[in-house]
């Protein structure tokens, strides 16, 4: 029979707490107060043990019931209990909630996951960093997982470049997905996925993601690193994770703590509260930002710079005639577009890069150079170094 914690408080009577618990279709194992006194009188009969710990109680159960309600537990407090739950791999659910723990499918090979808590992070700017640094003296293969992935994950082992990237946008295919960015800034092997939806904690409605890692193992590389998409999370079990949070974005919010918990590292990229991720769990927090870089020479010619969010552009060798951060924004990029007269055009391999961004320079003349987000982070290689595991070669 299924084993259940429950999470109680004081703001009940203890005499409906114990039918609540007897009603329940679980065998319960104990009982959990979070808080609150109003209506305690003293040696309160629950039914069930009460316990001290909340986390040693989850080792030996399979859900946790959340039977208590507001004013002990608010909605943050509520997710922080389900976040620790699911990092256990335990159930929790309530009155008309239900969060299970993601599903990771085992991996035979020595690998990193790069995540984040969502979308422009800085996540696969910081796993182009990985990949790169791993790369020096190790064969490595990145998986990259994204909403505009292919329906077969497809193996980019060919540095991509500008002609191949607007051949399949020319065909009708998406030529600015994360897995192409990685191959073609960091010319390691990589593998396209694709997923579609996204869980509070992670999990995805499907994917074939394990369908790459499967085709990464046959490569039988010393590392492989997976790179997630927006929070999702890819669904394969990795030796370690680096989570990366950017600017806008609260790595205690919702079930990010769980982001937090299954993570060995968190890279925080524009600021944020190092010191409250560290109450929640003792792992390493570094604080990092992003530097636009033109991956070819500028040499101080006019250039339009096309990003998908805030860059600063004042360290490029170039006279910068415009900024566009509207790469994922198709009808203001257009307009801009008609707009830009200059000698380059900068771009992120992002969104439209390609499809439009690309095909405009070409169309008036004008010399198209990629960009990436170069990573600015005192300590995190030495960090990086020390979560690939001992049996990895190198």
């Amino acid at each position: 029979m299924t084993r259940a914690l429950v999470v109680i408080d004081g703001e009940h009577y203890a005499p409906v707490v114990r039918d609540a618990i007897a009603g329940l279709p679980y065998a319960v194992l104990g009982a959990w107060r979070a808080g609150g006194t109003e209506k305690l009188r003293g040696g309160e009969d629950y039914g069930v043990p009460l316990v001290d710990s909340f986390d040693v109680a989850l080792a030996d159960v399979d859900v946790v019931v959340d039977l208590s309600d507001e004013p002990v537990l608010g909605p943050r407090e509520r997710f922080l209990l389900a976040s620790r739950a699911l990092a256990a791999g335990v159930r929790y659910e309530g009155a008309d909630f239900r969060f299970e723990p993601p599903h990771y499918a085992p991996f035979p090979l020595p690998s990193l996951a790069v995540i984040g808590t969502g979308k422009r992070v800085g996540k696969t700017a910081v796993t182009g960093h990985v990949a790169r640094l791993l790369a020096r003296d190790r064969d490595v293969v990145v998986v990259s997982m994204g909403r505009g992935g292919p329906a077969e994950p497809e193996v980019a082992a060919i540095q991509p470049t500008l002609a191949s990237l607007l051949d399949m946008s020319r065909a009708g295919h998406h030529a600015a997905s994360d897995y192409l960015e990685t191959a073609a800034l960091t010319g390691v092997v990589t593998i396209g996925c694709r997923r579609a939806g996204g869980g509070l904690a992670g999990g995805v409605v499907t994917s074939n993601v394990e369908e790459g890692a499967a085709l990464a193992a046959e490569r039988d590389p010393d590392v492989v690193v997976f790179d997630a998409s927006g929070a999702a999370i890819p669904p394969v079990e990795t030796d370690a994770r680096i989570l990366v949070s950017g600017r806008g974005h609260d790595p205690l919010a919702y079930l990010n703590p769980y982001r937090v918990l299954v993570s060995d590292l968190v890279v925080l990229v524009g600021g944020g509260d190092a010191g409250a991720i560290r109450e929640l769990k003792d792992v390493r927090v570094l604080p990092a930002e992003l530097r636009l870089r033109a991956v070819a020479p500028l040499r101080g010619r006019r250039v339009a710079v096309f990003t998908t969010g805030p860059a600063a552009t004042d360290e490029l060798d170039a006279e910068v005639v415009s900024v566009s951060r509207n790469l994922a924004n198709r009808p203001r990029l257009a307009e801009e577009l008609a707009r830009t007269d200059a000698d380059v055009y900068l771009v992120e391999i992002k969104a439209a890069a390609v499809d439009l961004v690309a095909e405009a320079a070409l169309m008036r003349g004008a010399e198209v150079v990629f960009a990436e987000n170069e990573v600015v982070c005192a300590g995190l290689d030495e960090a990086i170094l020390g979560l690939v595991p001992a049996g990895a070669r190198a």
